[in-house]
């Protein structure tokens, strides 16, 4: 069975978003190199992306672009080369490379996913597919990156929720940049 891990950054307070729904702050601290090489590291891995409407657009308008190729080569690499799935019942069509468009239900669908031999997927952002795919036991692990950073305002990932969800922590990483990563898995 194929695991599904969430991999979002959220501030000190919480947020993954601010109130407008950027999430530039995320970017503030690219000067370190082991931070860098972790990020590229991801970004090469392989594997399926599944993002929501907006944080496809987000990303589909920036990673095929020269400026990211220059900047952030690796990375523009990977997420050019990877297989991603936009979950929208908005969109009727997707273009950034190795994309495909589904407009049913996100559950059903990963439920599918999941039961298919290959390679892990991803979620990225996408907090309205986060919470409604937690909420349904589908989300294998959650690999939070904590910003030293506090918005004061601004929404969480797991906005929608309906019920309390128990998660045990499975391993730390420290970057010098500040940021941690938090390794957390569904409590048994």
């Amino acid at each position: 069975m194929r695991k599904l891990i969430v991999f979002n950054h959220v501030t000190l307070d919480g947020y993954f978003v601010d109130r407008k729904g950027d999430m530039s702050w995320a970017n503030a601290h690219q000067d370190d190199e082991e931070w860098n090489a972790f990020v590229a590291g991801n970004a090469s891995s392989g594997g399926e992306l599944l993002l929501g409407r907006v944080t496809y657009e987000l990303m589909a308008s920036f990673w095929p672009t020269p400026v990211a190729m220059e900047h952030m080569p690796a990375v523009a690499e990977g997420m050019n080369r990877m297989r991603k799935v936009v979950f929208s019942r908005t969109l009727d069509d997707v273009s950034w490379s190795n994309t495909r468009l589904v407009k049913g239900d996100p559950a059903e669908e990963v439920r599918r996913m999941k039961a298919e031999p290959g390679e892990g997927m991803t979620i990225l952002g996408s907090g309205s597919i986060v919470a409604r795919l937690a909420q349904e036991g589908l989300i294998d692990e959650y690999q939070i990156v904590l910003n030293p950073i506090a918005l004061g305002r601004g929404r969480s990932m797991f906005d929608g929720i309906s019920k309390k969800l128990a998660l045990q922590l499975a391993g730390t990483r420290t970057f010098g940049n500040g940021n941690v990563v938090l390794y957390y898995e569904p409590a048994a």
